[in-house]
C-alpha cells in the first residue's frame, strides 16, 4: 500500500533536473560539477549528490534521518485553503515552507563567500524545492492535507490517494511520451512561456490548478466549495486523460525555471534579495 506523499515522485524530480541541465549554459554546469567535489562535507553518505539528479531528490533522502533532518519537512510544501482567497504570506511561519525555501537556499547559493559544501546543500534544496511547488497539491488543499487524506481510485487501480497520483503515476505517465519529449532545449520562446515569475508566483499557479482542476474532476462537481467533499472517489480514464498535459506542463516549467534560478545563482553582480515577508 502507498504511504503518505510529501515530495513529487522521483521520477519528476530528476526529470526537472534533466530539463534544467540540458537548458543551463556550459559555464554554469561547469560551475555546479565543482561544487559536486564538496559532497563528502556534507556527511550524507548514504544520499548521493554527486550529480544535479541527484540534488533534485535529495532532499527526500535525507529526511530520513528525522533526528538530523525532521526541520526540513515543512519546507516541501505551502498549502493553501482553495476555497478562501489565495494568501502569499499566509502559513509560512519563519520561512518555513516551499516557496520561502526556493528563495532562501538561491540567495544561499549564489553567495561565493560562503563553503562550497554549504552552497551545495543549498543548490540541492533549491532545485528539489523548485520541483515541488510546481506539483499543484503542494499548495492547493481542502482539508486533506493536499489531498493526502482523499483515498482515489486511479482507473483500474484501486485506493491510492489524490496526492500520491499527481505526485506519481499522473505526472509519470504525463512525461513518459518518446513521441513528445519533454528533455530537450527549448526554444528561447518556449522558456518565455515557461518560464518567469517567482516562488511565490508558482505556488499561486499550483493552487489555481487545485481549485480549478484537480478538485473539480476528481469530484464531479463546479462548485468543490459548496459543502464537504466525501473522502473516497475516483479518477476515470477521461479524468486522467485531461490531466495529463496539465501535469506534463508543470514538469516542464519546473525544469526550465531550475535553469533560469541555476543562471542567476551562478551569473556575477550583486547578490540577489529575497522577497520581503
Amino acid at each position: 500500500m502507498p504511504v503518505e506523499a510529501h515530495a513529487w515522485g522521483f521520477y519528476a524530480h530528476r526529470t526537472t533536473a534533466d530539463i534544467a541541465e540540458v537548458n543551463v549554459s556550459p559555464e554554469t554546469r561547469a560551475k555546479i560539477e565543482a561544487l559536486m567535489k564538496s559532497e563528502a562535507l556534507l556527511g550524507t553518505p548514504e544520499c548521493d549528490l554527486a550529480t544535479l539528479q541527484d540534488a533534485s531528490v535529495w532532499p527526500d533522502c535525507v529526511r530520513r534521518a528525522r533526528w538530523r533532518w525532521g526541520y526540513t519537512a515543512a519546507w516541501h510544501y505551502r498549502t493553501a485553503p482553495i476555497c478562501e482567497a489565495y494568501n502569499p504570506r499566509a502559513n509560512c511561519s519563519g520561512g518555513n515552507c516551499v516557496t520561502a525555501q526556493v528563495e532562501r537556499n538561491h540567495r544561499i547559493l549564489a553567495d561565493e563567500s560562503l563553503p562550497d559544501h554549504i552552497r551545495l546543500e543549498a543548490l540541492a534544496f533549491m532545485v528539489h524545492f523548485a520541483g515541488d511547488v510546481h506539483m499543484p497539491l503542494h499548495s492547493g488543499d481542502k482539508d486533506d492535507r493536499g489531498g493526502n487524506d482523499r483515498e482515489t481510485d486511479y482507473g483500474i487501480v484501486p485506493s491510492l490517494n489524490l496526492h500520491w497520483i499527481w505526485d506519481g503515476p499522473l505526472a509519470e505517465r504525463a512525461i513518459s511520451d518518446p513521441a513528445d519529449p519533454v528533455v530537450r532545449r527549448y526554444s528561447g520562446a518556449e522558456r518565455s512561456d515557461l518560464g518567469g515569475g517567482s516562488a511565490a508566483d508558482w505556488g499561486q499557479e499550483s493552487w489555481s490548478i487545485s481549485r480549478s482542476f484537480i478538485y473539480p474532476t476528481a469530484f464531479d462537481t463546479e462548485n468543490v466549495c459548496a459543502g464537504e467533499l466525501p473522502r473516497k472517489t475516483a479518477l476515470s480514464q477521461d479524468d486522467i486523460v485531461k490531466g495529463v498535459p496539465i501535469a506534463k506542463r508543470r514538469v516542464q516549467q519546473a525544469g526550465v525555471r531550475i535553469a533560469d534560478l541555476l543562471e542567476s545563482a551562478f551569473a556575477p553582480g550583486p547578490l540577489p534579495e529575497p522577497e520581503r515577508r
